[in-house]
């Protein structure tokens, strides 16, 4: 995508070191972050430098390809694997580029080309998303998104929003509800801000005003993101998706997931069987802004504790159906998807 003119992909590797788009810092402020060995992108992920599934893939490949030129390739595996337990493309992306490399002749070489691979089928493999999805978009619709699915928690064009990205293109015209997602706020930060670089109608709204919006007729579509899909087609996605799509379901909204295939785990037979992480509660308790310098201000004037769960699971049968690189489909039909 495009930031003033200049194309970057949301993570890539560059003299040994990952580099990535800091995504804590926007939209006050576009800065690359810059991590010199795999413990440095271990942590860069579970801080959330980079977030979303595919880009955690893509980081997670080239972090266990700096472990492998560190000649600490195990180490590095356990250590990325530690850093955010839900989404399936870190693991994906950890064990091919381990596998491909471990019994290579030049396994550097091999790691570093395994890698970028990764990277750069997920550019692909949304483009192809975007195309699919597009289709679902009607000219003067109200798409209703949810956290950030964009570019930035892909390598390039995105999930959810890869669809709106390709619409647009094509000249359709379209309102985007895009759903603040306490408690980081990334679909304040990070969603309005691709769709107002993308010259996209759009407002944001409160993630609590999802089910009224719905009520009141205002929303023509849903497409969000996934984490991990089980084999079943139960999808783990940022919390509070599951409220939308029972909303959606109530009152006759389509509600779609767009994810690619690498984010589909046919080793996890149910969305019972995702890894559901727990983060900080601070990210609850305090609220995160920025004036010339970053803001932090306590939301609360006791001592209550707080609990703060990053996702939660869907099940199969409140999704409309699931746009994948090949193609929409129905999710109890992953299986013949996935040749399984």
């Amino acid at each position: 995508m495009l930031v003033k003119g200049k194309h970057y992909r949301t993570v890539w590797m560059e003299n040994n070191a990952v580099r990535m788009i800091d995504q804590r810092l926007l939209p006050f402020e576009f800065t690359l972050f810059s991590s010199k060995d795999h413990k440095e992108t271990a942590k860069a992920i579970k801080d959330m430098v980079v977030r979303g599934a595919p880009a955690i893939g893509a980081a997670a490949g080239f972090g266990m390809a700096q472990g492998f030129l560190e000649k600490n390739e195990k180490n590095a595996r356990k250590t990325i694997e530690n850093s955010r337990p839900t989404a399936r493309n870190l693991f994906y992306a950890t064990e091919r580029v381990f596998n491909a490399a471990i019994n290579s002749k030049n396994k550097t070489s091999t790691a570093i080309k395994e890698a970028q691979k990764i990277a750069d089928e997920d550019v692909e493999n949304c483009k192809k998303i975007g195309s699919y999805g597009e289709k679902l978009i009607k000219n003067n619709s109200r798409v209703m998104t949810h956290c950030n699915a964009g570019w930035l928690a892909c390598v390039d064009w995105g999930t959810a929003l890869s669809p709106l990205y390709v619409a647009k293109r094509k000249g359709k015209k379209f309102t985007v509800y895009a759903s603040e997602t306490r408690p980081r706020a990334q679909g304040a930060k990070l969603t309005a801000w691709e769709l107002k670089n993308e010259n996209i109608d759009h407002m944001i709204i409160p993630d609590s005003a999802s089910a009224y919006l719905m009520s009141e007729g205002k929303v023509d579509l849903i497409i969000v993101g996934a984490d991990r899909i089980a084999a079943n087609g139960d999808v783990a996605n940022k919390i509070g998706t599951l409220e939308k799509a029972i909303a959606a379901k109530e009152f006759g909204v389509p509600f779609y997931v767009a994810a690619p295939t690498t984010t589909i785990d046919m080793k996890t037979k149910s969305g019972k069987e995702i890894p559901i992480e727990h983060r900080n509660e601070e990210e609850v308790l305090y609220a995160y802004g920025h004036d010339g310098k970053d803001i932090k201000k306590l939301l609360i004037a006791n001592k209550s504790k707080a609990m703060n769960p990053a996702f939660d699971v869907t099940p199969a049968r409140y999704i409309t159906g699931i746009i994948t690189e090949m193609g929409i489909v129905k999710p109890d039909k992953l299986k013949k998807l996935m040749g399984k």
